[in-house]
Formats: structure tokens, sequence, C-alpha cells
């Protein structure tokens, strides 16, 4: 993916020869690092990113393939994605110990970073994250993880398409110049193509975490959306549906159940690729709420 148009916030630092792009924001620590979704890329969480700059430091940053950073052959594994951001974070002079505020796949990456730097991990805000555990949960064979073949070019094509309306609501209230840019970088095949090439072989991650062993007991609130994102209603019958969501509370209830301090929260409204824009006070209070627990 191409860097040659200028990113609109943030700057780029050489990682084992690559660029990659970092904003952050504010002052104080513990400082708290958002994990991108698939798909998504740091600047996604522009709003949340301002709310919590105002009580600590806050970083943004697209990883290698993704965004405004330079290409990467993806998928790649968790420990390739959780050794890079380290380095990054280093490279940036931003200390640890981290809270994640981790998105989806951020998930898979969050964990992974705290099998292998555990003492370098405060906290963990999941936001309807990625868990190993999530095949124990679904009972419906059709909402389990899968390895799934990226899209043709028609097909991306067809997303980007239907995707406009979409990114134009949730960056809606963005400064005109970080819209623009944000908006036109995600309305790009190769963009779509990047989202679909990291979540392509979800079983792997699964895999990976599960052969390291134990993840660390570290404080945690996890955040599970009801709202359901029109691509799976297009994709998933009704049942399929309920059945997921229902196997969702489940399994977070059994992620905060696993640490010492851990917490689940319900987001009644919010969706899971936009939870967030769908819901930004209850994610920046879970924010502030772990924040001060491991302060």
């Amino acid at each position: 993916m191409s860097i040659s148009d200028k990113a609109p916030l943030g700057r780029h630092y050489d990682i084992d020869g690559r660029r990659l792009l970092l904003h952050r924001s504010g002052s104080g620590g513990p400082a708290v690092v958002f994990l991108p979704g698939a798909s998504a890329l740091g600047l996604d969480y522009l709003n949340l990113h301002e709310r919590v700059s105002r009580f600590t430091t806050s970083v943004l940053y697209d990883r290698g393939g993704t965004g405004w950073s330079d290409p990467v052959a993806l998928p790649r594994t968790a420990e390739e994605v959780a050794t890079e951001l380290r380095e990054l974070l280093r490279a940036a002079g931003v200390q640890g110990p981290y809270v994640f505020v981790a998105h989806s796949l951020g998930g898979a990456y969050a964990r992974r970073y705290l099998q292998l730097f555990p003492d370098e991990v405060a906290g963990v805000v999941y936001l309807d994250a990625f868990y190993e555990e999530w095949d124990a949960y679904m009972r419906d064979g059709k909402t389990r993880l899968k390895a799934y073949p990226v899209p043709g070019d028609l097909m991306l094509r067809l997303i980007v398409l239907f995707s406009r309306g979409l990114y134009g609501k949730m960056f809606a209230t963005w400064p005109r110049e970080v819209r623009e840019a944000l908006t036109a970088r995600h309305l790009s095949v190769e963009s779509q193509r990047a989202g679909a090439q990291e979540r392509g072989d979800l079983p792997a991650l699964r895999d990976e975490l599960k052969a390291a062993g134990p993840v660390p007991d570290r404080p945690l609130i996890a955040l599970t959306t009801l709202g359901i994102d029109t691509g799976m209603k297009l994709m998933m019958s009704k049942k399929a549906l309920t059945e997921m969501t229902q196997g969702k509370i489940s399994m977070y209830d059994a992620l905060a159940a696993s640490v010492q301090d851990g917490e689940h929260r319900v987001l009644d409204k919010a969706r899971h690729s936009t939870i967030a824009t769908d819901d930004p006070d209850a994610v920046t209070q879970a924010i502030h709420d772990l924040w001060r627990r491991v302060c």
C-alpha cells in the first residue's frame, strides 16, 4: 500500500525497514494505545483518542500493511504484529506499561503482546474483540472461526461502493482534512484488500494464542455490542445472529471471569464495526475506569 499521500495527522517511524504511522496526544501515564480491528485504521478512533488525551497519553497507529504505514505481506502472525507494535512504541518514546484498547481483530494482537511482554501491559479494554475461545461459545457451525479467501477486485470494488455512506456517517464530526483523507483511504481497493487479508485466517491466530499458553492475568473490561452490522444481516440468518449474540455474551462473561479484576459491560445499541462512533461515551468511560484502576 502506498504512503505517497501525506497522512493528515501523526508521523512516521522507521521500524525494521518500514515506515509506520503513529499519532499521539496528551501526556502522563499509563499511556492508552488503540489496536484497530481488521479494515480499521488508527484515525478511525480519533473521537475516542481526543477524549482520552484529556487525562493521559493516547496513541493511534496503523499496523504494517494498513493505512498510511508501509506495505507488508498479509496476513501476519500475532507475534509479528505484537513485536512490531512494541518496537514502534519504543521508537516513539511512549513509555509502558500500557492500557490497550483492542477492537475486534486487535484483541488477538493485544493478547499475544500480553503473552510475550506481560510486564509492559497494565490492562486491556476489549471492544467486541477477538478471543481465542470463540468457538467454544458458538453452537452454530456457521458462526465459528474460519479461513476465508480474499475477494477479487470486482467484489472489493462493490464493497467500496456500498461502504461510502457508512464512512461518511462515521467520520461526519472529524476535522474536514482528516475526514476526507481517511474516507479516501478506506474507499480504495487496496485498503479493503488489506482488511480482508488480515482477517483471512482467524483459526491460525486462535491456534497461535492457544499454543503459546495462558494469557497473563491483567485487569480488563470487555464491551459486547448487541447491535448488528448491515453486512452481517445480509450474510447470516436471524437465528444465527441471535445465537451469535447469545454466545458473545457468555464468552465475554467468561473472559472477564478469567482474571482477578475483570468486568463485562453490554452495549445495547452499538454495533461491532462502529462501536467507537455508536457509543463513544460508554467506550470512553470504560477506558477511563480501567485506566484509573491501574494508575
